[in-house]
């Protein structure tokens, strides 16, 4: 039998160490060694890029192979690139670590969520996951605030420290997600029923005949599948749209406001404690949708897309003060938005297609940080 707590549990600590970092102010780092905005936001599009080609595809995988599994894989991925990054000595080799770190990120991106709904759904407790989702983004959040709290400390320490510290963290994270159990609540399983592991699926017609044509043919059939369902619910493309559209704005704001905060005058060592603060935001966000249910869709999105444009514009202001209090403003509506999208989406997700149809949302949130990035890095070169 499966036990849900035990489950939710192991999948909340993989986040927290997956978050928890000493490089969390990873643009104030490489700007610290000399590279500059525009040099940073390209090496942002390569992540980006990454992302749009292995996303699809890493959520295929999870879903014909297991979501346990591609934890597992995404974390070594992102060992490699913090490995890369430990070596770089010029911008290829940095470019080189973010497309591991992307890859990394593509193969969680759908997993964990996925793992986490069909895992509750079994235990006939979908309710509970907008609480799921809503807890995950304040983990997200508070660990990656503790870790742009050690932003002065990992400058301090120099990136190969902090990079080889985030090693070790990985290899914790790694021996978090092994004991999870693989679920997978398909159309016709009971309640509380364990259900066999996707790839089962592969070895019909005889011991893994023909193995490579199996998973060619299972790749396909789960990507039509879900391109059907986008196509009979075209709500969900929109939602996803929408989603991605504040998310981007928000992220950038928060990745360039740690430089743009130390040129418009906070001391180095404050620059921690202002970014801790702005993902605080989030994690009040993430708190307030929850005592929302009443409040419609659209009426959420046009406040925290609002919200967040004001941030933008308080960001020219060039007090740091206002600044600050711009990101968090974002951070907070992003995380408000991001929560309510995701339970709506979940609920409409067919299990046999889950992962791979959270991994369209991410690739259609990579296809507009791929032109919003480099654009961003002249925009907050000049502005």
């Amino acid at each position: 039998m499966l036990n849900i707590k035990k489950q939710i549990r192991r999948l909340y600590l993989s986040t927290a160490l997956w978050n928890l970092s000493l490089t969390g102010a990873w643009v104030a780092i490489l700007a610290a060694r000399g590279y500059s905005l525009v040099e940073i936001g390209f090496a942002e599009t390569v992540f980006h890029i990454t992302s749009l080609l292995f996303e699809i595809p890493s959520g295929i995988l999870a879903d014909l192979f297991g979501r346990k599994n591609m934890l597992i894989v995404s974390t070594v991925m992102k060992i490699i690139g913090n490995i890369i990054m430990i070596l770089s000595g010029n911008l290829f080799m940095v470019c080189a670590a973010l497309a591991f770190y992307a890859m990394s990120y593509n193969f969680s991106s759908g997993s964990g969520d996925a793992l986490a709904y069909d895992s509750l759904k079994l235990a006939g407790r979908e309710s509970y996951y907008e609480k799921y989702a809503s807890n995950q983004l304040i983990l997200y959040r508070f660990c990656g605030g503790v870790s742009t709290l050690c932003a002065g400390f990992a400058l301090l320490i120099g990136h190969k420290t902090a990079y080889g510290a985030d090693v070790f963290m990985c290899a914790m994270q790694i021996g978090t997600l092994i004991p999870l159990r693989e679920v997978y609540a398909g159309k016709d399983n009971k309640k509380g029923e364990l259900a066999a592991v996707p790839q089962a699926k592969l070895a019909a017609g005889g011991a893994y005949k023909n193995v490579i044509g199996s998973i060619g043919g299972e790749f396909v059939n789960c990507f039509s599948e879900s391109l059907s369902f986008i196509k009979n619910k075209r709500k969900t493309i929109a939602l996803m749209l929408a989603n991605s559209l504040v998310g981007a704005v928000d992220i950038l704001l928060l990745f360039f406001l740690q430089a743009k905060l130390r040129e418009a005058g906070l001391p180095e060592w404050a620059l921690g404690f202002a970014l801790f603060f702005m993902e605080m935001g989030g994690v009040l966000g993430a708190k307030i949708i929850l005592k929302c249910k009443g409040l419609r869709y659209r009426s959420v999105f046009i406040l925290t897309a609002l919200l967040v444009a004001l941030g933008v514009v308080v960001e020219h202001s060039g007090v740091y003060v206002l600044m600050t209090l711009g990101g968090f403003l974002a951070a907070c509506s992003d995380d408000a938005l991001q929560v309510r999208t995701n339970t709506i989406l979940q609920d409409m997700f067919p299990s046999e297609q889950r992962a791979t149809l959270i991994s369209i949302e991410s690739f259609t949130f990579s296809m507009i940080m791929i032109v919003a990035s480099p654009l961003a890095g002249i925009v907050f070169s000049h502005w």
